[in-house]
């Protein structure tokens, strides 16, 4: 999306891109209005996006947001940042004196004297910005950002003909993966993919000893070779650090286990739930043919009722079910109506419900790694599902400085479901398999050794 070229303001200050930033600065200059940026660590990615809003806010009076994924990491990445190179505040370089800036340190924001407005703010809090008057944003470190973020910001921009500005290093494959890809294919926007080895920030000797140095810290050369290639490298299918499942997920990628995964009318889908009250429930869809485990569908969904989980994820399904796995919490009965929600779910007709036992976390993530090798992955149905898996990472202890068991967030409700599937589904499939269920025929299942539906 271009708008006017900004020329009129382009040498006003004393700053000028590096050799690698040009075809950005070159493009924001054009007046493009929708840019992603992807580049490795050191690039100086919010160095341009300052000086880009300094230029914007002489050009027109507006307010200006550089956002963050929390407020509080603005401050010190932003804000309070010095330029090693010249000992002054990168906000102070970005809007020199002659600016006339006014630095409001309480609200991170800078008041120029044409009426424009340029702040430092969190993305987590986006629901405060909503009704303001903002000319452009920049989303820094895009790919660990709420996504609803940009879904609330951006019909002011529209409205408004204001820019948005992307800028990220990979974390996996998620959300921001996913519209760098889209947006690559779209002619309004521009997009960079940027990694070090295309650029003159580190020489070959400098990026061989970081990746030294990452294996070493990390205690792993699969841990320190992934969080070097995310980083450096810029690859997306590099695992995030602490990731459970990355490594497990690119090799069935490799072995073209991740593709079209067609559902098997001769088979019954079992399905595999993590049930969230004022979270995130999550369902997989299973199919089994000896060894091989067809992962044929993913629902998710957040803030609905069971009635409706039901309507639109099962109901709504033309499967032949099989066993529908749930964890042992599904038997507590609420205070409010006395009722579990097993009998909830009994009752909205969902059964050959198997209530599996109170498990570690660990012992989920073994079996969900076991089963992983067997399994074959519909890569349009279960997009979704694989980004969950693929995000599920351990904690990290800041005190301690090491990962301390799973990390709770988006991704842990869609990888639980997948691990209580993968620690029940042999006891369940023996219990399920010869009754009929009140639905008409025996489940019966293939023997024998592993088949393929590819073959």
């Amino acid at each position: 999306m271009s708008g006017e070229p900004v020329t009129s303001v382009s040498h006003t200050l004393p700053w000028a891109p590096r050799t690698h930033q040009n075809d950005l600065w070159e493009a924001l200059l054009k007046g493009a209005r929708r840019v992603d940026v992807v580049a490795h660590r050191r690039w100086g990615k919010d160095d341009v996006a300052m000086h880009w809003a300094a230029y914007a806010a002489q050009a027109r009076k507006g307010g200006y947001w550089h956002l963050l994924p929390e407020a509080s990491q603005g401050r010190k990445a932003i804000w309070d940042a010095v330029n090693p190179h010249t000992g002054r505040r990168r906000i102070e370089e970005a809007f020199p004196e002659q600016m006339a800036p006014e630095f409001l340190d309480g609200e991170m924001k800078v008041r120029l004297r044409n009426g424009s407005t340029w702040q430092v703010a969190g993305a987590d809090n986006y629901n405060s910005l909503v009704g303001s008057s903002v000319a452009g944003v920049v989303f820094s470190e895009w790919s660990l950002t709420k996504p609803d973020a940009w879904a609330h910001l951006r019909p002011m921009l529209l409205e408004n003909g204001g820019w948005a500005l992307f800028l990220w290093t990979p974390r996996g494959r998620n959300h921001a993966t996913r519209s760098f890809e889209a947006r690559q294919r779209d002619p309004e926007w521009f997009t960079l993919r940027s990694p070090a080895t295309d650029t003159d920030v580190f020489t070959d000797a400098q990026l061989a000893r970081e990746r030294a140095e990452l294996v070493a810290e990390l205690g792993s050369e699969e841990e320190g070779a992934a969080r070097y290639a995310s980083e450096y490298l810029v690859d997306f299918d590099a695992a995030a650090p602490g990731a459970y499942y990355a490594a497990a997920l690119a090799a069935a990628e490799r072995a073209g286990r991740v593709g079209r995964v067609p559902y098997d009318p001769a088979l019954r889908v079992d399905t595999a739930w993590d049930l969230g009250i004022d979270d995130y429930t999550a369902i997989w869809f299973f199919q089994q043919a000896g060894r091989e485990v067809r992962v044929i569908d993913y629902f998710e969904t957040a803030g609905q009722g069971l009635d409706a989980i039901v309507r639109e994820a099962i109901a709504a399904k033309p499967y032949v079910w099989g066993a529908h796995h749930l964890p042992h919490d599904v038997m507590v009965r609420e205070l409010a109506t006395g009722r579990s929600r097993y009998e909830v779910l009994g009752g909205l007709g969902v059964h050959r419900i198997q209530v599996g036992a109170a498990a570690d976390p660990e012992e989920r993530v073994s079996a969900a790694r076991l089963m992983i090798p067997m399994c074959w992955f519909d890569a349009e149905r279960c997009a979704l599902g694989l980004e969950r898996l693929r995000a599920y990472r351990k904690r990290w202890n800041r005190a301690t400085l090491s990962y301390a068991g799973p990390l709770h967030d988006r991704a842990s409700h869609g990888a639980d479901a997948f691990g209580e599937f993968a620690l029940n589904r042999r006891g369940a499939s023996g219990a399920a398999a010869g009754a009929d269920g009140g639905e008409g025929r025996a489940w019966r299942r293939p023997v024998g050794g592993a088949l393929s539906w590819m073959g």
